[in-house]
């Protein structure tokens, strides 16, 4: 018979998870009156997402926050009177083409995207700038006045925009780096459907900025993981620490609808794989049978055919006591010709496709 639940739903926390579906980045962590810590909505960062100015009202609360942030925000909802417009003497196959190419600011881009391809897009790969020092110009056009500006820098391009480098000597450092990636990442995750992904290529300058910008766009729940790729085969001598030979990949879904990732299995990942047994199910290979984290419930002796017993190992079995049985009665455990062990069957019909590493 079910518990009776003796309380009501705490609606409060039900409005606060909707809330976080549609913004996650407004929802952050408080201290209630006890002290303790629990989910909250940033109320400030809410009004400004329904806002199309400036809000004000600092409050303290767990969240990444830099000079322009704000403005950042305001830049990613607010509108342009802009459009797209077809290059057809550069274009091959213009009328049939199933592929798009943009040039032009990527967040305007984003933004008229926004209109067709609102929640269709199931996969976004971008590789922004790794902010080393040189390697990419804003424009400043919030940070400072115009007057100071130009005190400090005569730098302008083709169309009159004052433009600055983001050098290490450049005080808003890591600030014009993210206020630079925060709408275009807002943007992005605008485009992506429900089983979306994004990942985003990045070093170590600003691994750990991207991955607190990424938490409050995406919703730290939809962080997938970061993997490791070797962008370069020969490694430098003259690094004063470490050779440098990767780079990271963040992974982030749009939302649980998402939930693994599979490659194609190749003749390679299936080698390992016979019937020695002639099992109705098919090819199969040996696996562990060992849990990975100690339980009580799971340390229990297992009989063999003969009588034998097969004691646990240290953080006992993966399963518990009934479900041992019943797999060893279906014969998905078997034991060895001794009786001393016993091995679990991995058959391939069950796989679904190869799991990706994170190397």
């Amino acid at each position: 018979m079910d518990k009776l639940k003796m309380h009501s739903p705490n609606l409060t926390d039900a409005n606060i998870e909707r809330i976080r579906d549609l913004f996650p980045g407004c929802v952050t962590e408080a201290r209630d009156e006890d002290g303790s810590v629990k989910l909250a909505v940033d109320f400030d960062l809410l009004r400004q997402e329904l806002s199309g100015s400036l809000v004000e009202g600092p409050q303290e609360r767990y969240h990444l926050n830099w000079p322009g942030k704000r403005e950042a925000l305001l830049t990613a909802n607010a509108p342009i009177a802009k459009t797209l417009r077809p290059c057809r003497e550069e274009s091959v196959d213009f009328e049939s083409t199933k592929n798009l190419f943009i040039e032009g600011d990527n967040l305007d881009a984003l933004k008229l995207l926004q209109e067709t391809y609102l929640g269709k897009v199931k996969m976004i790969y971008i590789d922004p700038p790794y902010n080393t020092g040189n390697d990419f110009i804003y424009a400043d056009d919030f940070a400072e006045g115009t007057d100071k500006y130009l005190r400090r820098s005569n730098q302008k391009d083709e169309q009159g925009n004052h433009l600055v480098a983001n050098t290490v000597a450049n005080g808003r450092f890591h600030s014009d780096w993210l206020s630079l990636i925060y709408p275009r990442l807002r943007m992005a995750r605008n485009l992506l459907t429900d089983d979306g992904a994004i990942f985003i290529n990045i070093d170590d300058s600003e691994l750990g900025n991207l991955r607190k910008i990424c938490d409050e766009v995406f919703g730290e729940d939809n962080f997938i993981g970061n993997i490791a790729w070797k962008h370069t085969q020969q490694s430098k001598n003259d690094e004063r620490y470490f050779a440098r030979v990767y780079n990271s990949l963040l992974v982030y879904r749009k939302s649980n609808e998402l939930q693994k990732f599979r490659f194609p299995r190749t003749e390679e990942d299936n080698k390992n794989y016979a019937n020695p047994d002639n099992d109705p199910k098919g090819d199969w290979r040996p696996g562990d049978i060992r849990s990975p984290s100690y339980r009580k419930t799971l340390c229990f002796d297992i009989t063999t055919p003969s009588g034998k017993k097969i004691p646990p190992p240290d953080n006992g079995w993966r399963w518990s006591e009934d479900s041992v049985k019943g797999k060893i009665k279906s014969g998905e455990i078997i034991f060895s010709a001794d009786e001393t062990r016993i091995v679990r069957k991995i058959y391939l019909s069950d796989q679904e496709g190869r799991t990706p590493e994170n190397l």
